[in-house]
């Protein structure tokens, strides 16, 4: 415990511990005997990457050192994870931030919170300044965790919540993280897959997970393994059962669809860290009504184009400025418009502007509007100047997941990040720990 801290201080969060637990266990208990369709938008979106506040921009979370990395750490290492965002304000808010555990399906644990925090579950994000020279004023906040006041003692998922003074019901963002171990031993393979469907457009990942050390009695039961394509949680393949069982082993190779991911394409890209110098595919750059405003330029029909390889970010950005030197307090927001020409609207569905610059989502901000007088769809968005990727997306009605296809097409050589999670459950203990992850790319293993 941090001495610099008052006894009472750390007596008053260690009592309000108590009480949470006490509250978690009823709510617990109430969520067993209730139907999940009592349970309200707000309470299913709390446990995804979600803002929940309009004046809250650019929320990043990667490891600490690499800020293109997925927000994977292992426990019992010196490993960090950092979380960013932007308050568009003239004035500052105090914002505090609490843990959830939650299972492998990101539903909340039925553990109580001094279980798997060591510190005070509560704290207050101490870190932040104000933005420096942009015509919209922000503060930016910044999170380094685990810290001298909380550290996390299970693996497993978990999600990060943020919220406002004296509003721990009201988050204004919640993002997703991995917090990982070393007990199962993952190797894996990308190749192209074998089904004539999917040979020209797929790619299968095949791994093996050897639990040797882990005291697994149904390996059915005990063992789940997740695979996720550019950190996209809404695109994954979930709970994955093997193909093949031997001896402390598990083998996930079928020839089925169950491995196999549209290829996709490489990411449309645009470069904002300038707003003086017109860059590849921004076509004009104007100042009115306090804003900068940048065009891009119309966007092509990719569905039937050969493949082309292009260095990407798989979908993510990257915050940098080039008129400046603190890219968190320098750079600038902007309007970016978007134009993707068509000669008919979609029928059946909506298209959307998708990537980590829209969360991956499918809401308002980024959905796309159709004018039949120019036959193109449109978009517009407020971003913070730097490196982005993106993509053009249709969800239709009725569905939660999409994939490209119409007009970004798919390719089995296309570059992509994979994401290995293994799950274990112990029957006798109450939650799934993350016994092992690993991150695979198309080209190259990267990491492990």
């Amino acid at each position: 415990m941090n001495g610099s801290i008052p006894i009472i201080t750390y007596l008053f969060h260690k009592m309000r511990s108590v009480l949470y637990d006490k509250i978690l266990f009823i709510i617990v208990l109430g969520n067993v005997l209730m139907a999940d369709g009592f349970a309200s938008e707000n309470d299913t979106l709390i446990f995804t990457n979600h803002i929940f506040s309009d004046k809250i921009k650019t929320v990043l979370i990667n490891k600490e050192g690499w800020n293109l990395s997925y927000p994977v750490m292992k426990l019992g290492t010196n490993d960090k994870l950092i979380l960013q965002f932007d308050l568009l304000s003239k004035s500052p808010e105090n914002y505090y931030y609490t843990f959830i555990h939650c299972d492998r399906n990101w539903k909340q644990s039925d553990i109580f919170t001094n279980d798997y925090l060591d510190g005070i579950p509560e704290n207050q994000i101490e870190n932040y300044k104000s933005s420096f020279n942009t015509t919209v004023p922000y503060y930016h906040y910044k999170l380094t965790f685990p810290n001298e006041r909380i550290n996390i003692k299970y693996s497993g998922n978990y999600i990060i919540e943020v919220y406002a003074a004296g509003e721990p019901e009201k988050p204004v963002l919640t993002r997703r993280f991995m917090v990982t171990e070393d007990a199962v031993r993952i190797t894996a393979t990308l190749q192209r897959p074998q089904m004539a469907l999917s040979y020209n457009t797929g790619q299968q990942i095949d791994f093996t997970v050897n639990y040797t050390g882990l005291n697994v009695t149904d390996p059915h039961r005990d063992i789940s393994s997740s695979v996720l394509k550019n950190g996209q949680w809404s695109t994954a393949k979930r709970n994955i059962q093997p193909d093949i069982i031997s001896y402390n082993e598990l083998k996930y190779n079928s020839l089925s669809e169950n491995n196999v991911f549209p290829g996709g394409n490489e990411y449309r890209y645009f470069d904002i860290r300038s707003i003086r110098l017109l860059t590849e595919y921004v076509r004009k750059i104007d100042f009115n009504n306090n804003y900068y405003h940048v065009f891009l330029s119309p966007s092509e029909n990719r569905e039937f184009k050969p493949y082309f390889y292009w260095q990407d970010f798989n979908g993510k950005y990257y915050i940098a400025v080039q008129e400046g030197r603190d890219m968190d307090l320098e750079a600038d927001y902007v309007w970016v418009y978007f134009t993707m020409p068509a000669t008919y609207k979609v029928t059946g569905g909506n298209v959307y502007v998708s990537g980590a610059l829209s969360d991956w989502g499918f809401g308002n901000g980024n959905i796309m509007s159709y004018d039949p007088e120019k036959a193109e769809y449109q978009c517009s968005m407020l971003l913070k100047q730097g490196w982005y990727n993106f993509e053009y997306i249709i969800l239709k009605n009725g569905d939660k997941t999409a994939w490209p296809s119409l007009f970004e097409g798919n390719h089995y050589e296309t570059e992509n990040d994979y994401l290995i999670l293994v799950y274990f459950r112990n029957q006798r203990e109450r939650y799934d720990k993350l016994a092992g992850s690993l991150i695979l790319n198309t080209t190259k293993k990267i990491q492990n």
